[in-house]
């Protein structure tokens, strides 16, 4: 539990640059290289790529399902924001990708998700191309072991924004209140 509180507290302030001061173009469109290449597959065990977000706008967290806080956390207020943007919450992209491929099946992801809004979509696949993706969205994670022979994962506690051509907005952090991050959907379906 320890190494998951520092490992948040490193991801939010890690993120604190993103929201706060991170360069963009005259547009207001970030020019941080965040986001890239990946083929994975969905909790139907459809291939995905990059390519399957392009034409709405994006915001994508990665976690895992058998964390014990920062990601029924995180879903729980992605699923009460999309709530309230109401029918606009159809014109984006929201994905939840698995930093724990072993365990998290296309099966397991459908029936995680199957407690949250239904339009939020859930991506893995191998441990390669996994690493790959994260590497990619600039995601931190480790495994951590646990006595008794399991492990947890340590990893990066902000929902990323892309726009509708898979461009880097900025971040959502972790806990933000409720009409701020709202707000950056909304802003996000504008842009």
């Amino acid at each position: 539990m320890r190494r998951m509180l520092i490992a948040t507290g490193l991801a939010v302030l890690a993120a604190m640059p993103l929201a706060a001061c991170h360069p963009k173009d005259e547009a207001g469109r970030s020019l941080l290289q965040i986001g890239g290449p990946f083929n994975l597959i969905d909790q139907d065990g459809k291939p995905v790529s990059e390519k399957s977000l392009l034409g709405k706008p994006t915001a994508i967290f990665f976690g895992f399902t058998y964390c014990p806080e920062v990601c029924p956390t995180t879903m729980a207020d992605l699923t009460s924001w999309l709530k309230t943007l109401g029918p606009d919450a159809d014109k984006l992209n929201v994905v939840f990708v698995s930093v724990d491929p072993e365990r998290d099946t296309p099966r397991q992801l459908k029936t995680y998700l199957s407690n949250f809004d239904p339009r939020i979509r859930g991506f893995t696949g191998t441990p390669a191309a996994v690493a790959k993706a994260a590497k990619e969205y600039r995601i931190y994670y480790q495994k951590v072991p646990q006595d008794g022979g399991g492990y947890t994962i340590d990893h990066s506690s902000a929902i990323y924004l892309f726009d509708a051509k898979g461009q880097f907005v900025g971040p959502i952090g972790y806990q933000s209140p409720a009409d701020r991050a709202v707000a950056q959907l909304r802003d996000l379906i504008k842009s």
